[in-house]
């Protein structure tokens, strides 16, 4: 692997990370271009081939996977989850949940049920998984 590759990796690896960490904040991909130090055109081009998906499809996913925790683990209404992960609606949220889950919100808390195992493994399990 050359060094230009390595480094291209590095940023893109920069702001996926603070995508993972501020996954409920609102981002932006000017933002997230500066954080990778390219212009936004190339940082969603090199994104998408580096990890497969866009970076906002890449949001969406990491904010779908909290939520199916919060779901699963908490009494939380719904809407007060979809606002906590970082959507600002709950009509957005739920589509959303639905394309990459395979069905609402509401069915799902209802279906999911906590398993008493590693967590390595429950992530790998519980891994949400586009549809579309």
């Amino acid at each position: 692997m050359s060094r230009a590759v390595e480094e291209t990796n590095r940023r893109m690896l920069r702001a996926r990370d603070a995508m993972d960490r501020a996954y409920a904040q609102p981002l932006d991909i000017p933002a997230l271009a500066r954080i990778a130090h390219v212009s936004e055109g190339h940082f969603i081009r090199t994104f998408r081939a580096t990890f497969g998906e866009t970076p906002h499809r890449y949001l969406q996913r990491r904010r779908v996977e909290r939520s199916m925790f919060l779901l699963r683990e908490t009494d939380r209404p719904v809407t007060d989850i979809c606002f906590a992960v970082g959507f600002t609606s709950l009509g957005t949220f739920s589509r959303t949940f639905r394309d990459i889950v395979g069905q609402s919100p509401s069915v799902y808390r209802r279906t999911a049920a906590s398993v008493p195992v590693p967590t390595c493994f429950t992530r790998s399990w519980m891994r949400p998984v586009s549809f579309g």
